[in-house]
């Protein structure tokens, strides 16, 4: 990863910077004291804000014995704080008619709230009472340990979302990037107080995190909210941390994984390792999701649904971390139809992989990855996701400009380049439906 000019993990505490856009309209970032970083981005003609505090730590970032704690975090912060019980959390949120939420992912977690614009000196307040001053009680722990355990059953209920987690696992094998967010059963039921509250200790550090305010917002009032807010705790000069560096060992990836399940269709995902999100093909590598597998248009959804109508859904997907990705392709189906998707969703690759895209194929890859990011920007929700997220990962900021003109910079040969290697990948095969055994497959998979 190159170091980046004005990145937000080498700016000095008690400093601003604007990031992007003129006056009133300016991206801003300040470092206060602790490294925590905020970044603002003023939304014209909208009466609400949204407010989000990242933070840098994942499921990635659990040992075993841990695995699920990050997630059991989000749950527990807003059970009690030592100013607001989980009734007073609630009940002043819905007061308002804001919203109140979070989500864990892989390398990151955040909390998030969505207010009218007058509102957001109770969103600031109370989005950093629940991280920083949440009591994590031993009840606390204990009730949420059922409400956890019904989230992992409701995940194996659902085909669908099992076989993600059943292909991740799969591809990035026995590494904290191929388990679970959530834990397993085994983790979670022997999930602890101490176990949970030394994660949230341990791991929740200033220099580990962005706040992030979008829509009407004025900066100097964000830090002057924030000031009240935290107090004591913005002290001394340590600088944000950088962006998660480095390479995964990952152990070698299974070509079959299946999981028995009676169902009515067949799940299939098919895909190999990708990049990691610093890697400068993402680009390209977004315009040759897209062209394949990424709309009615897309190759795949053309050869398996509308020539042959093997299956209802088909789509093709990434991920990135900061230091591997995949790349796969999904498909539902009756079961007696598997065989038959399979070939055609191999032949689609391979022939993708000989040949590249069509100039057509591209410039409409090009183009649904514009209206995405243009489209998916016009509320302030979006933008505050948007700010976070990039400082987080990437201790800097993009202007949609700037990305825009690396999307329009993507040639056929950049893609058919990117295709010829990663499509070439090994692949493994992922299935949930009723076979009982990899030897009851059919032909094709």
């Amino acid at each position: 990863m190159k170091k980046q000019t004005h990145a937000g993990y080498l700016q000095r505490p008690g400093t601003t910077r604007i990031l992007g856009g003129t006056g009133d309209a300016a991206v801003r970032r300040t470092v206060l004291p602790g490294g925590l970083r905020v970044v603002t981005e003023p939304v014209p003609g909208v009466r609400s804000v949204s407010v989000g505090i990242w933070v840098a730590v994942g499921s990635r970032d659990e040992g075993r014995p841990q695995a699920g704690a990050a997630h059991y975090l989000e749950h527990l912060l807003f059970k009690g704080t030592t100013k607001r019980t989980a009734v007073d959390i609630a009940q002043e949120i819905d007061a308002v008619g804001g919203e109140l939420n979070a989500f864990t992912a892989k390398e990151h977690t955040c909390y998030y709230a969505h207010v009218l614009d007058r509102d957001l000196p109770l969103a600031i307040d109370m989005l950093c009472d629940v991280v920083f001053d949440a009591l994590n009680a031993k009840s606390d722990v204990d009730v949420e340990r059922s409400v956890v355990l019904e989230e992992i059953a409701m995940r194996d209920d659902d085909p669908e979302d099992l076989l993600h987690e059943l292909f991740t696992s799969a591809v990035l094998g026995d590494h904290p990037l191929g388990r679970s967010v959530l834990g397993t059963e085994d983790s979670i039921t022997e999930m602890t107080r101490a176990r949970v509250n030394g994660f949230y200790r341990r791991s929740y550090e200033m220099p580990k995190m962005v706040i992030a305010a979008a829509g009407n917002v004025d900066h100097s009032r964000v830090l002057r909210l924030l000031r009240k807010a935290l107090g004591e705790r913005l002290d001394g000069d340590a600088l944000p941390a950088p962006p998660r560096a480095g390479r995964a060992r990952l152990p070698k990836q299974k070509q079959l994984a299946l999981h028995t399940d009676d169902t009515e269709q067949a799940h299939l995902l098919m895909g190999c390792r990708g990049f990691d999100r610093y890697d400068d093909r993402r680009f390209a590598l977004g315009v040759l999701n897209a062209a394949l597998g990424g709309g009615m248009s897309s190759r795949l959804f053309q050869e398996v649904r509308e020539r042959r109508g093997l299956a209802y859904s088909v789509y093709s997907a990434t991920t990135a971390y900061s230091d591997a990705g995949t790349f796969s392709v999904y498909a539902g189906c009756t079961p007696d139809r598997l065989g038959e998707v399979a070939t055609v969703i191999r032949g689609v690759l391979a022939g993708v992989a000989a040949d590249g895209l069509t100039a057509d194929e591209v410039e409409r890859g090009r183009g649904q990855l514009r209206g995405g990011l243009v489209l998916g920007l016009e509320d302030s929700a979006s933008r505050m996701s948007r700010i976070g997220k990039i400082e987080l990962n990437y201790g800097r900021h993009f202007t949609v400009e700037e990305t825009l003109e690396r999307i329009d910079a993507v040639t056929v040969d950049d893609v058919a380049e990117l295709a010829a290697e990663l499509l070439r990948r090994p692949l493994t095969t992922a299935v949930v439906g009723p076979y009982d055994s990899p030897e009851d497959l059919p032909d094709g998979v």
